[in-house]
């Protein structure tokens, strides 16, 4: 492939005067493209005619990264600093590149070809792209060749049935279609980090407190006589010449440091710890592996884990999410006669339609139906794929197999859409064969076996804005026919009004449950073809306002046709498509459809899905509907919303939805769009359709910013849902049949829509209660290790004297506390996944982020003061008696911090213990091997005399400890009274609700115990009127 920006040939790459380019940038499809550039292809000769300026494309490296080298630690430390606890650390810490994405397209030298390429400037649109090709011979006139969209191949295309190919790159570096579209993905942040953020501004508050208030009270104390300087610690003369007031910051410093450990520095680290090994049981889930394609469920953010138990809005394509794309030739409708391929029975809106199979096509349309079979079998632009000697035939969509295994007798079929495979078969059932097409010659094989041949002259491309294809084909016997096949709304207009009755009727019935299209044809005389063929190539060549020219042939040769017939395909519904959609309304979400299909056939599809209702009162705002933009909203958001057990639907197009969004007067637009959010919210579901990807994102996007911040998740399966998957909260992509762009920008990816049911009920309920409950426990057992160390301040004389050894303060949250709330946060099953997923409301209980609100922080903040008291006053109470010992020694001060930490200790484990409702082989292996690993560890590090430390304070103290009687029972009675709360609160609750006892097992990754489970633990601190229990 040979590159534009050769250093070492100049000559191959060189834009005449009249074509400079201009750089801009382009962030849109919409900018004027006034100029263009040449690109030289072999080694012609500059014209001595032409002047000529040296051209400067960018080089070839694509930077997609993050960061760059330059940007990396401003950027980094923005990212890090937005948790304040990294900012507190690196404050605390002062008182005690990127990776660069390229490649290099390989050049690979042409044969000798003359050539001049022209085309427009760089633009990001993918399915656009205007040129045209000059090829030099010696003696002639240059042959000119119209280039499009279909002759660009972007990056990541895939040779296919073909050996090689010879290109010449027109675009590179940033200025491919790849690099002009890339969006670098913004930072998520899950509402628990957030709320981990404003508890942890609280605990800061606490924090500075301390420290004032230990500060001031060191100062007044030494005010008195005498308590300054004392007769056995006289003041050095350098103590003496010190600024007060410098000493007494030097104090403050102290004193943070003293209590920095408040701070559950480790809790950050143990939250990425369950985040990242928490998201392997997602990927590890058997219930989520597709024997159709091999795969289970990806991650690809573990960030947002406990998000999954949040979400408040679900936006769901409908093609190939709610439905299969797989699409199944059901019947047709030729000159008003209806043929059904099989005996069809459906069940849309509460009505049955049936049907007759009918055999014999010959009783009924005459010869329209060959004409109409014919019809199929030419108006597509599908292609024929050969099997290999071992290759097991499948039908591919845009080059991802996936489509059903064929017989060997059959060929497989490659096409863009799954639309055209479906017609192509269709017509093979009732005996017209595509052959496949061979040098602009396309073969098809009758009912009789005759092959039959026809020159494919030019194809007219479908879009989205005409909704309809054609195609210009010669037969044998010179006569020239035009083939049109697409939308009923598009093909109408354009055909004798009397034909259209006969048809009308069998298009409206299917569209409430299949996808429809209407097929005519047109015979053209000589004359009428060669001015559509003229206009058509000169269109074709244009530069400027090409797709503006064509449209206007397209119009003009698209007249005057006849009606055949109409078509009806069924794309099915995804398994269990109903009963997920079911359990997410169940569950408190609102779910809303944003597709690009047309309202009929996506009504039809929400009705299947459950999402509406027979009782559901549908207010629709479309083009159709909309006489005034103003009245119409005004007058649907003034309606009454309190009618007893009455559900809304709301359905809107893009049309409609453009108009709100940009109206004429922009002082309307949050007008329109706060009365458009007030009705969606009234609504049980919302159905947008004609939908184009940016405005799934803006839907998106306007939710996720209204009232309340909800969050929002959006489902997917093809490229045009990229962008309201980066948009929402979570995104989750599915591995269906339109490549993998879904999947790669997502959060999460599954293998069936059927599969979000157990993701968000089950996988995200846990996730959020265990998450939650680490998050909150960090603090409280935080708090309950300071708050003795501040209060042994007020004994101390202010001296900053630590009541624990050094060893205890470093392994408090490393080793002692660490590993038993790992396992509670990665194993936890308050309630088995069985009982979750057949009570969808259970999700209601954790909505909005009940278990981290400050009512249940107070909970536990209080919890937290009232065991710190309890721990450093009863101790004390202890050490009331001075003489402990048989033998009349004296206990000291660090055989207080000790017999402190030793309550502390066992206290906040056996809190765990008590709250744990899932008990595994590892959470007992944890929690009690944490409480033996504290008691050896203590016996070791005191009773052995280590070289490397200055001073040894603990030496024998925890031996010691234990050998008084009265320090054994002071420690019994203070864990016991510690856990007396708790205790209580289990017992003397009385059992309610329909899940009372759930069983679960006792396997780690299992699901399920024979105990009984309880409601979330958290949640009976701010939730008495649960329907779970204690």
């Amino acid at each position: 492939m040979q590159c534009p920006n050769c250093s070492n040939c100049p000559e191959r790459r060189r834009v005449q005067s009249r074509c400079v380019r201009r750089r801009r940038l382009l962030c849109g499809g919409d900018e004027k493209r006034v100029d263009s550039r040449t690109i030289y292809v072999g080694h012609r000769p500059c014209p001595d005619t032409e002047a000529f300026i040296p051209s400067k494309f960018c080089d070839n490296r694509i930077v997609s990264s993050k960061y760059t080298v330059w940007n990396f630690l401003p950027k980094n430390l923005f990212e890090q600093f937005r948790r304040i606890a990294n900012f507190y650390f690196l404050i605390i810490f002062l008182v005690q590149v990127s990776e660069l994405s390229s490649f290099i397209i390989c050049k690979k030298d042409l044969q000798a070809l003359p050539a001049t390429i022209e085309c427009e400037q760089p633009q990001p649109d993918l399915y656009k792209f205007v040129g045209r090709m000059h090829i030099y011979k010696p003696e002639q006139e240059p042959a000119v060749r119209s280039l499009g969209p279909e002759n660009l191949l972007l990056k990541g295309a895939t040779l296919k049935n073909t050996k090689k190919i010879y290109g010449v790159a027109v675009y590179t570096g940033m200025e491919t279609k790849m690099a002009l579209n890339y969006q670098g993905k913004s930072q998520k942040r899950s509402a628990v980090e957030k709320s981990i953020n404003a508890f942890l501004l609280v605990y800061l508050c606490i924090l500075i407190s301390k420290a004032v208030v230990c500060t001031t009270l060191k100062y007044v104390w030494q005010s008195k006589e005498g308590q300054d300087e004392p007769w056995y610690n006289q003041k050095t003369q350098k103590e003496k010449d010190t600024n007060m007031y410098l000493k007494m910051f030097t104090d403050f410093l102290s004193f943070m440091v003293l209590f920095n450990f408040i701070i559950p520095v480790s809790m950050y680290v143990t939250v990425e710890m369950q985040k990242f090994l928490g998201s392997f049981f997602i990927t590890w889930d058997k219930d989520f592996f597709d024997p159709e394609i091999q795969e289970g469920a990806l991650v690809n953010t573990s960030d947002l884990n406990e998000e999954l138990g949040q979400v408040e809005y679900v936006f769901t394509d409908k093609t190939g999410t709610l439905t299969q794309n797989n699409m199944e030739f059901i019947e047709c409708c030729i000159d008003g006669f209806q043929y059904k391929h099989r005996d069809t029975r459906c069940e849309l809106d509460g009505f049955t339609v049936t049907d007759e199979p009918v055999n014999k096509l010959q009783q009924k349309a005459g010869q329209k139906e060959e004409l109409f079979l014919r019809a199929l079998c030419l108006c597509h632009t599908v292609q024929v794929k050969e099997a290999g000697s071992e290759e097991v035939l499948t039908d591919q969509v845009d080059g991802i197999d996936g489509m059903q295994p064929q017989p060997e007798e059959e060929r497989g079929f490659i096409a863009s859409s799954p639309d055209e495979i479906a017609l192509v078969r269709g017509a093979m059932e009732y005996g017209f064969t595509f052959l496949g097409l061979e040098s602009k010659s396309m073969k098809i094989k009758n009912r009789e076996n005759n092959i039959e041949e026809y020159k494919l002259l030019h194809v007219l491309n479908f879009d989205p804005v005409r909704r309809r294809m054609s195609v210009i084909v010669q037969t044998k016997s010179g006569e020239t026919l035009l083939f049109c096949k697409g939308a009923d709304s598009s093909i109408f207009p354009r055909v004798k009004p009397e034909e259209v009755d006969r048809i009308r009727m069998h298009v409206e019935r299917n569209a409430t449950g299949y996808r429809t299209l209407c097929v005519a044809y047109k015979q053209l005389s000589a004359e009428e073809y060669a001015v559509a063929d003229t206009g058509l190539r000169e269109a074709r060549l244009t530069l400027q306002d090409r797709e503006q020219k064509l449209m206007a042939m397209y119009n003009q040769v698209e007249t005057g046709m006849s009606l055949i017939g109409a078509t009806a395909v069924e794309d099915r519904l995804q398994e269990e498509a109903a009963e997920t959609m079911e359990a997410l309304q169940g569950a408190g979400m609102k779910v809303w459809v944003l597709t690009g299909d047309k309202m009929e056939t996506a009504k039809s599809t929400c009705y299947a899905c459950r999402l509406f209702q027979r009782g559901t009162e549908l207010l629709e705002l479309t083009v159709r509907t909309l006489e005034d933009g103003r009245l119409k909203l005004s007058f649907l958001s003034c309606r009454s919303w309190s009618t007893a057990n009455q559900d809304y639907g709301f359905i809107i197009d893009g049309a409609t939805l453009s108009l709100m969004m940009n109206p004429p007067r922009e002082a309307d637009a949050s007008q329109y769009r706060s009365l458009f959010l007030q009705i969606c919210q009234n609504c049980t579901a919302v159905l947008c359709c004609r939908m184009a990807p940016l405005q799934k994102a803006q839907i998106v996007k306007m939710v996720k910013n209204s009232k309340g911040s909800p969050i929002t998740l959006s489902i997917g399966d093809g490229a045009n849902d990229v962008s309201m998957i980066l948009e929402a909260h979570v995104g989750i992509g599915i591995k269906g049949k339109e490549g993998r762009q879904a999947v790669r920008n997502s959060d999460y990816a599954i293998p069936k829509l059927k599969h979000l049911k157990k993701l968000l009920l089950a996988h995200g309920h846990l996730y959020y209660v265990r998450i939650a409950h680490l998050v909150q426990y960090f603090f409280y057992k935080n708090l309950c290790f300071i708050l003795p160390q501040f209060l042994y301040q007020f004994f101390c004389g202010y001296s900053q004297q630590p009541l624990y050894d050094a060893a205890y303060l470093t392994m408090y949250n490393i080793c002692f506390t660490s590993m038993p709330i790992l396992a509670y946060s990665l194993l936890e099953q308050h309630i088995s996944m069985e009982i979750l997923l057949d009570n969808a409301a259970l999700y209601r209980e954790i909505a909005n982020n009940a278990m981290l609100r400050w009512r249940p922080f107070l909970y536990w903040t209080v919890l937290g003061i009232f065991q710190g008291l309890l721990f450093f006053f009863g101790v004390r109470f202890l050490f009331s008696n001075p003489a402990l010992q048989d033998n009349g020694q004296v206990f000291g001060n660090w055989s207080y911090g000790t017999i402190v930490f030793t309550v502390l200790v066992f206290t906040v484990t056996l809190k765990l213990a008590l709250d744990t409702r899932h008990w595994t082989w590892i959470n007992h292996f944890v929690i009690w091997g944490s409480l033996a690993f504290y008691v050896f560890f203590s016996f070791f590090w005191g009773g052995i005399i280590w070289p490397f430390l200055k001073q040894q304070r603990l030496y024998f103290v925890f031996a010691n400890m234990l050998s008084s009687v009265s320090a054994w029972l002071v420690i019994i009675i203070l864990i016991l009274l510690s856990l007396l709360p708790e205790i209580l609160l289990v017992v003397l609750r009385k059992p309610r609700g329909p899940h009372s006892r759930q069983p679960s097992q006792s396997n780690v990754g299992g699901s399920q115990s024979s105990q009984p489970s309880a409601r979330p633990l958290l949640m009976r601190t701010f939730s008495d009127e649960s329907n779970s229990v204690i």
